[in-house]
């Protein structure tokens, strides 16, 4: 399509970091095709959407219809998105939502902005609001079985069906800009273990990362511990010189440095899951069966799901753990999560790894 031709488009994804980054490989190829192309974002998802490459803009804005807990509705905000919208003049607004949201608010402030076309999945009847309205049932999207394919999948589905297919030679996996890899005081390959989560239930268990640590440092590994400010202490932690504990010292871009220079990343399910496979870490994940793997789990790079897959919280969504001690992903030995990096890894004083690509271990 000739530049002059090419749509000027404004990407949504009001959503969390793992949201935002599971969405690069669709945006990527709108914006090969497109004029323009900027990103509307909560405030959660800012630091991650910065990350991504393709982008010329990021807006942000705290929508009242998303968020846990969502903010209160504030007309004079709204207004300042629709006169926003307005100046923008944008040619396309394309609505990348998860499988229980709904696109239709951020449609309506864009047809009443004039936009001409906008894109969407929704399962509720949209009226006029959406000219490509998609299902996430149906559509020719692959089904697991779990009522849906991934979510970059599904992203990358709607990006094709509104005009923008992939690049030649895009790999579909998740992708940031170079971030700087900070130096460290560690004699060796080293494991990242991230225990926390922003949604309690996705996390590992707490009393988890202690024997994990422990388990990983007998094994040879250095380890580093990472979590985000604010995040609470990790009790039992070991005193051992091959220990580096970085919980709430890092930024998003920080973090990413960590993840990048890391031999594995040991994690639950959350947004530093998805920025690992991005600087394209292999990943074990200690994943709660709340909300489908089979859409949730890390996309495109080596790892290993554990986890009882089948406990009774599955699909359930529950922001806390319905049951004392997270038995679902607690209950997994410290030794099977050491296994498991040195099946993706090999041992730290191997060095040549043994790669299982796109599969999942449980």
């Amino acid at each position: 399509m000739a530049a002059d031709l090419a749509p000027r488009v404004l990407a949504v994804r009001l959503d969390s970091v793992g949201d935002v980054l599971l969405t690069g490989p669709a945006l990527r190829a709108v914006a090969a095709g497109s004029r323009r192309l900027d990103l509307l974002v909560s405030p959660g998802g800012a630091e991650a959407a910065r990350l991504l490459p393709g982008l010329d803009d990021v807006i942000v804005f705290d929508a009242p219809w998303t968020g846990h807990p969502p903010p209160a509705v504030s007309p004079e905000r709204l207004d300042d998105l629709l006169g926003f919208l307005r100046t923008r003049a944008y040619d396309h607004v394309i609505v990348f939502t998860s499988f229980h949201q709904s696109a239709l608010p951020m449609a309506m402030l864009a047809r009443w902005a004039g936009v001409r076309r906008v894109s969407a999945y929704s399962e509720d009847y949209p009226g006029s609001l959406v000219d490509l309205r998609l299902h996430r049932m149906a559509d020719g999207l692959p089904d697991t079985g779990e009522g849906g394919c991934h979510e970059a999948q599904a992203a990358l589905f709607l990006a094709l069906a509104a005009g923008f297919p992939v690049p030649e030679g895009d790999d579909h996996r998740l992708r940031i800009r170079p971030v700087p890899c900070p130096s460290l005081p560690v004699a060796g390959p080293y494991v990242v273990v991230h225990p926390h989560a922003s949604v309690p239930s996705r996390s590992m268990a707490e009393a988890q990362t202690g024997p994990v640590v422990s388990a990983l440092l007998r094994a040879g590994w250095d380890v580093v511990v990472t979590g985000s400010p604010g995040e609470p202490p990790v009790p039992d932690l070991p005193a051992d010189p091959g220990l580096v504990d970085l919980l709430g010292g890092t930024s998003l871009v920080e973090l990413a440095g960590v993840l990048a220079s890391a031999a594995c990343v040991v994690v639950g399910n959350t947004g530093p899951a998805h920025l690992a496979a991005a600087v394209g870490t292999p990943i074990v994940s200690l994943f709660s069966p709340v909300v489908p793997v089979e859409r949730w789990g890390p996309w495109g790079v080596p790892h290993i799901v554990l986890g009882d897959q089948d406990a009774q919280c599955r699909g359930s969504r529950a922001q806390e753990c319905p049951t004392p001690g997270h038995p679902c992903v607690g209950e997994v030995p410290s030794e099977a999560v050491v296994a498991a990096v040195e099946l993706l890894v090999g041992h730290p004083a191997a060095g040549a790894p043994t790669v299982v690509e796109h599969g999942a271990a449980r």
